[in-house]
């Protein structure tokens, strides 16, 4: 999925934004304050709170999507969701 997503960003021009952001995938925080990262990119610092928003947001949607072909219903994606929660940080 990181791959995936990669690629978006890659696709979509935002190959650095990605690079420096890559971070917050698994809820590490970044070695570089918000502000710091912001004058890197070229931003500001609202500006790379919401795109490490986004860039979540889009991984959670890739996520359900892989695990939804994964599972028999479509109802079982946050079941399953929940079991990798689980263990994940059990």
């Amino acid at each position: 999925m990181a791959a995936r997503l990669h690629a978006d960003y890659t696709a979509a021009g935002q190959t650095e934004l990605f690079a420096a952001l890559r971070f917050s995938l698994t809820g590490d925080r970044s070695e570089l304050p918000y502000a710091e990262l912001a004058g890197r990119l070229g931003l500001t610092e609202p500006a790379v709170r919401v795109a490490v928003h986004r860039l979540r947001k889009r991984y959670r949607q890739l996520l359900r999507e892989e695990i939804a072909q994964t599972v028999a219903r479509p109802e079982d994606v946050d079941d399953e969701l929940r079991a990798l929660r689980r263990a994940l940080t059990g």
